[in-house]
This record gives C-alpha cells, structure tokens and sequence, in this order.
C-alpha cells in the first residue's frame, strides 16, 4: 500500500520517524533517488526532499493499525476519504 508523503525539512523527517518507530511492521519511503526505511534517521536524511515521495507499507498489515499510522501521520499524508 502507498500514500504520497510530504516531507519539507529534517524537523519532519524526525517526527515522522518517531511516529513510524511506534509500529511492529516496516515502513517504507521511496523517491525516485531510492527506497528508504522510514525507521532509519540515517536513511531517512538520505532522501532528496526535492521530489515526490511515498509511504509504503505492506499490504497485508492489520488494518487498525494502518489506519493508527494513517491517523498519527495525517498531517504529512495526502489521504483521500475512502475506506479501501
């Protein structure tokens, strides 16, 4: 599952990876410069923040807790009102 991400400056990548550390399944963040574990600070400063990015998640998570991670990042996420 992917949802297109915002991320603006090294304060969002910090509050973003704080909030996907809370969650038992991997977290990914891809651009066309490469895939990134959104766990990883260091990975995640390796992303080039000029281009559009996309959260990525397994399709077979549990779906409270995709619509937790949904909730907690709502303020990065472009999410559409759908109930997929």
């Amino acid at each position: 599952m992917t949802r297109a991400i915002r991320v603006k400056n090294t304060e969002d990548i910090q509050k973003i990876n704080k909030i996907v550390t809370k969650f038992p399944f991997d977290v990914w963040i891809h651009g066309k410069s490469g895939m990134v574990d959104a766990k990883s600070l260091l990975g995640m400063f390796l992303l080039s923040l000029n281009e559009p990015l996309s959260l990525v998640i397994e399709d077979d998570i549990d779906a409270k807790q995709v619509k937790k991670l949904f909730s907690d990042l709502e303020d990065y996420l472009d999410i559409e009102d759908d109930d997929e």
